[in-house]
């Protein structure tokens, strides 16, 4: 059975559900989105958050946009898609699997064709969220193969399967290598102000009986030194074309004390989250809360 980190998005019953990650890990909501605008409140609000999840929310976003607009107009209900996708769009701007994904199924859009739209456009969403679960795993494959036996690894952040369409890119490395027996111990930074890893990092892995230590962010170069973890394992939110990471606040700081401690230092991350329009991280623009 899956776990409830790996429903944290869900298509059921013409109607998207998003497991409220703002609530966790005290208390388990369901947040059903059945308009547009729903949707985009909830990427705001981060009901959901993690780049790779809000792509796939997004994605089952637009299916809700277009039965909107072919209800009310179906005739030219294409025509007044434009505001919604613009809405989404500028939901969460860091992360650029937003704009991805909203690029996508606007061609599918284009490609839809006379009568309902709704069930091409599902039938695309599906997939794009399947992929990017498979792309997941194929991460944590990667990932794992760097690992060595008895490693100690730092994360920081959630990038697990509440952060994606499932399975996780850092904490995919992890579950991988930990299903390898590699794993000796996993070390969650808590994350301000926002304790993504105290309230998601270290819930989900104890949801798949994955020991985990959640650490203050600044014991961190501590650990580094006394711990000499193998690896610090991150996610993104977008990586430039020279390679520059868009990540959580604190991750700059994890590099560089992971750099001076010789410890190694991953970004796990799908193409979805490669943006070659970008040259650098100084263009990239970044959230403020």
């Amino acid at each position: 059975m899956a776990s409830l980190a790996d429903q944290a998005i869900r298509w059921h019953e013409d109607r998207l559900v998003l497991l409220d990650q703002r609530v966790l890990p005290n208390e388990v909501w369901f947040v059903e989105c059945t308009r547009v605008g729903e949707a985009v409140d909830a990427i705001r609000e981060m009901v959901v958050r993690g780049a790779p999840a809000i792509g796939v929310c997004a994605a089952y976003a637009v299916v809700l946009a277009a039965r909107e607009h072919f209800a009310a107009s179906p005739d030219d209900w294409i025509e007044h898609m434009e505001a919604d996708l613009q809405a989404l769009a500028q939901a969460r701007p860091t992360a650029v699997n937003l704009e991805w994904a909203i690029t996508r199924m606007r061609d599918v859009m284009q490609r839809a064709g006379p009568g309902d739209p709704e069930p091409v456009l599902l039938e695309a969403a599906r997939k794009l969220h399947l992929e990017d679960v498979q792309a997941n795993r194929a991460l944590g494959e990667h990932g794992a193969s760097l690992l060595k036996d008895d490693a100690v690894v730092l994360t920081h952040c959630n990038a697990g399967a509440l952060a994606t369409g499932g399975y996780g890119t850092a904490l995919g490395v992890i579950r991988s290598a930990h299903a390898q027996h590699k794993i000796k111990a996993v070390y969650a930074d808590e994350t301000r102000p926002w304790f993504q890893g105290t309230r998601l990092t270290a819930w989900e892995l104890l949801q798949d009986d994955i020991p985990v230590t959640v650490i203050c962010d600044s014991a961190a170069a501590s650990l580094m030194r006394e711990q000499q973890p193998a690896w610090v394992i991150v996610g993104a939110d977008r990586v430039a074309r020279n390679g520059d990471v868009a990540n959580k606040i604190g991750t700059y700081a994890l590099a560089v004390m992971a750099r001076e401690h010789g410890v190694g230092f991953m970004v796990a991350a799908p193409t979805s989250s490669i943006d070659l329009e970008v040259d650098s991280g100084a263009a990239i623009e970044i959230e403020e809360r």
